[in-house]
C-alpha cells in the first residue's frame, strides 16, 4: 500500500514538472533587459528561444524572429535541442509510468511493472537534467554578459522562464528518483512473502506418522534358563 502511494505522488510530481518544463518552449521572458534607476525606459527588452522583441511604453511589441538557426548563437542551440530532448524524455516517462504503476491494469505482473517503473523514472531523471542544463546553460551566459564590464550592448537579467524551467526540472529528478525506489520496495516485498516450510513439514509429518503406528514388536523377555 505504501508503495502504491508513493507511486502516485511521484507520478503527479513528475507530471506536474513535465508540464512546467513543457511551458517553458513558448514562454516569452527568458531574459528581459534590466532597468537603470537614473533614466527613464520606455522601451523593454526581452528574447526567448525563437525571437527578440521590444515592448515600447504603450505596450506595443515588435517581435523578430531569428532568421537562420544555422547563423545562432551555440549557447541557444544547444538550449533548444536540450529541452525538445526534456519535453520529448518526459512524454516517454508519463507513458511507461501509467503503465508500471500498480494502480493501473496494465503492464503485466507487480516485477514487470516495477521495471517499466523503474525506467519511467530514468526518462525523468533524464528530462529533468536536460531542462535543468539548459536553463543553466542560458542563465549562465545572461550572469557573464552582465558582469562583463567590457560588454557594451544592451545587458538583461534572468527572466521568469528559466525560474518554471528550473522548478519543473527539480519535480521531475525528485518524482523519477521515487519511480526508481519502487522496483526496490517490490523486491523487498516479494522476497518477505514468501516463506519456505517444506522441511519443518516434512519432519512434522514423519513425526505424526511415527506416533501414529503402535510398536507391533513383542517384548523380550529373558530369564536364566535363556542363556544355559
Amino acid at each position: 500500500m505504501a508503495s502504491t502511494s508513493a507511486e502516485i505522488i511521484a507520478f503527479v510530481l513528475t507530471i506536474s514538472g513535465w508540464v512546467l518544463v513543457s511551458s517553458t518552449l513558448p514562454t516569452d521572458y527568458w531574459k528581459v533587459s534590466t532597468i537603470d534607476g537614473t533614466v527613464i525606459t520606455t522601451a523593454t527588452f526581452w528574447a526567448n528561444l525563437w525571437k527578440t522583441c521590444v515592448t515600447d511604453s504603450t505596450g506595443v511589441s515588435n517581435c523578430k524572429d531569428f532568421p537562420s538557426m544555422l547563423a545562432l548563437d551555440g549557447y541557444i542551440q544547444a538550449c533548444r535541442g536540450l529541452m525538445i530532448s526534456a519535453v520529448c524524455l518526459g512524454f516517454l516517462g508519463s507513458v511507461f509510468g501509467l503503465v508500471g504503476m500498480k494502480c493501473t491494469k496494465v503492464g503485466g505482473s507487480d516485477q514487470t511493472k516495477a521495471k517499466i517503473a523503474c525506467l519511467a523514472g530514468l526518462f525523468f531523471i533524464l528530462s529533468g537534467l536536460c531542462s535543468m542544463t539548459s536553463c543553466s546553460l542560458y542563465a549562465n551566459r545572461i550572469t557573464s554578459e552582465f558582469f562583463d564590464p567590457s560588454f557594451i550592448a544592451q545587458k538583461y537579467e534572468l527572466g521568469a522562464a528559466l525560474f518554471i524551467g528550473w522548478a519543473g526540472a527539480s519535480l521531475c529528478i525528485i518524482g523519477g528518483i521515487i519511480f526508481c525506489f519502487s522496483i526496490a520496495e517490490n523486491s523487498n516485498s516479494a522476497r518477505r512473502g514468501y516463506a519456505y516450510n517444506g522441511a519443518t513439514s516434512v519432519m512434522s509429518s514423519r513425526t505424526k506418522v511415527h506416533n501414529s503406528v503402535p510398536d507391533k514388536t513383542p517384548p523380550k523377555h529373558f530369564d536364566k534358563n535363556a542363556y544355559v
